[in-house]
């Protein structure tokens, strides 16, 4: 079906040399491949890694930088490479594309985040490629999204994207290390993102990436919480591509029941930075989780960090383990003195403008 947004995520690895710098070739097929989906009708829109493996060897470090200040001067060289390239090969193929060059705080931002997605809304409109890639060069370590992978999902669920194609140099996700292991399996399909699923994931990328299969899996996993399925596969010859758009490609596609979340609930749930955390009872968690119910003071157990009423809070059961996040309406010091009391008593202790702790409708499932 044409007219369909698609995230595909391009890797690091898949448009260099082991040894550092562009690999040409391989980004002209690549934007082959874009140009094939984007004849179709389809809007296309790129995440595309490669910045700081583009320009390391041009700078004049001799492998892949380890410090901050190294990466981003890496990045900053070749960021203007890659996107030279892109522009080539696409051009080539007849198509305009533009770059994009996004930050977590232009997701953390709802105006921001609002003001980046009309920017991709016009580009699609005006039949452009966008090109997004991290922005390396002012990213720091604590605002940086990780890797691509996380980017990928995260744009996908702002613009609403139909599918998220992840594309590594593996056919899918294995019951175990297929190079090691004859009796590894393909998983096909998956409707829900376990703990023993995760744990099939191997660790860290390449020598020239940052992204593992688990950071890919963890991608494919905010995808389906915002309603966009994705798949994680290998694109190596011409039509692959349009294959795993067709559900039919070489890897493992993640399915999901997910309506596509309102741009409010996937900033609470994705985008936003917790202020502190609040535990709660056994019987908080089923309302939460199952009932529908906003969290009344009595379900809290516990309370840390120093927030205010407005900010975002995270919420976990008794052992710590998230169950989702939403906007509180106490601010901590108040939360502390009504933890575990019923309404009538904390609307006799306290000045509270609202009895509920977090209202359903400020709340999104995480669990």
């Amino acid at each position: 079906m044409s007219g369909e947004r698609r995230i595909v995520k391009i890797g690091s690895s898949s448009l260099t040399s082991p040894e550092g710098g562009l690999n040409k070739e391989k980004l002209a097929f690549y934007a082959a491949e874009l140009a094939s989906l984007h004849r179709q009708g389809h809007e296309v829109l790129l995440v595309t890694s490669g910045a700081v493996a583009a320009g390391f060897k041009v700078i004049g470090y001799e492998t892949r930088p380890k410090l901050l200040h190294e990466k981003q001067a890496a990045a900053a060289v070749g960021q203007a490479l890659l996107m030279q390239a892109y522009q080539e090969a696409l051009a080539s193929e007849g198509i305009r594309c533009a770059q994009l060059l996004l930050t977590r705080p232009d997701f953390t931002t709802r105006g921001r985040g609002r003001n980046a997605m009309m920017t991709i809304d016009e580009l699609l409109r005006q039949r452009v490629i966008p090109i997004i890639n991290e922005n390396d060069t002012v990213s720091t370590d604590e605002l940086k999204f990780g890797d691509n992978d996380m980017l990928s999902a995260l744009v996908a669920n702002l613009v609403g994207a139909r599918q998220l194609i992840i594309i590594t140099d593996t056919d899918g996700l294995y019951t175990a290390d297929p190079r090691h292991d004859p009796n590894a399996r393909k998983i096909e399909r998956v409707s829900e993102i376990t703990g023993e699923l995760m744990g099939l994931a191997g660790g860290a990328g390449s020598s020239v990436g940052t992204g593992g299969m688990r950071s890919k899996i963890e991608a494919a996993r905010i995808a389906m919480r915002g309603g966009v399925p994705a798949f994680i596969g290998r694109v190596l010859e011409p039509g692959e591509l349009q294959l795993a758009a067709d559900g039919i490609g070489k890897g493992t596609y993640f399915d999901s029941r997910e309506h596509h979340l309102p741009v409010k609930k996937q900033w609470l749930g994705f985008h936003s930075m917790p202020s502190g955390q609040i535990a709660v009872d056994e019987g908080a968690e089923r309302a939460l989780i199952s009932g529908g119910k906003s969290l009344l003071p009595a379900g809290v157990s516990g309370v840390s960090g120093e927030f205010h009423p407005g900010d975002v809070v995270e919420v976990t059961d008794a052992g710590g383990r998230l169950l989702g996040r939403g906007i509180v309406n106490y601010a901590a010091w108040q939360l502390r003195a009504a933890a575990g009391l019923g309404s009538d008593e904390v609307r006799r202790r306290l000045e509270v403008t609202r009895i509920e702790v977090i209202h359903r409708d400020e709340w999104i499932t995480l669990a």
